[in-house]
């Protein structure tokens, strides 16, 4: 089980994540990754990025955070909570990988209800290594 200031609880906290951190799939489960040093906004009257959370020493006391999202088309209430619970005991021993502040929320597709736990971690694995990649230039060289 997650403690209570490692858990996302409310939607703008989801959001957060969702629209502002990096998106990464493999296999099963598609993450949501929001690292502190990587949330620029522009504002209405600003045209240079300005971090969305205070920068120093407040950062730091704020423990990485998950949350998970495992919709209807998983399965039935017992299947979407087993899902559930698989995911939160494989990101629980992953979040001291991630810096304070971080967000995380990790999505569960349809096919995740029938993968094995070793399956699960795997795919997890993969799409948070995929997710802290720094990005790729969008243009190909010609």
């Amino acid at each position: 089980m997650l403690a209570a200031a490692q858990r996302l609880r409310r939607s703008g906290d989801f959001a957060v994540a969702v629209r502002g951190g990096r998106r990464a799939g493999r296999g099963a489960v598609v993450v949501h990754l929001d690292l502190p040093s990587a949330s620029p906004t522009v504002g209405p009257d600003t045209a240079t990025p300005e971090p969305v959370r205070p920068a120093g020493a407040e950062q730091n006391s704020v423990p990485a955070r998950a949350g998970f999202v495992v919709s209807k088309a998983v399965g039935g209430a017992v299947v979407r909570n087993s899902v559930r619970r698989r995911l939160r005991h494989l990101v629980r021993e992953r979040l001291t990988d991630l810096p304070a502040g971080t967000t995380l929320v990790v999505r569960a597709l349809p096919g995740a209800a029938d993968l094995t736990y070793d399956r699960l971690a795997g795919d997890l694995d993969a799409a948070l290594a995929a997710a802290r990649r720094p990005r790729r230039s969008g243009r190909r060289p010609e």
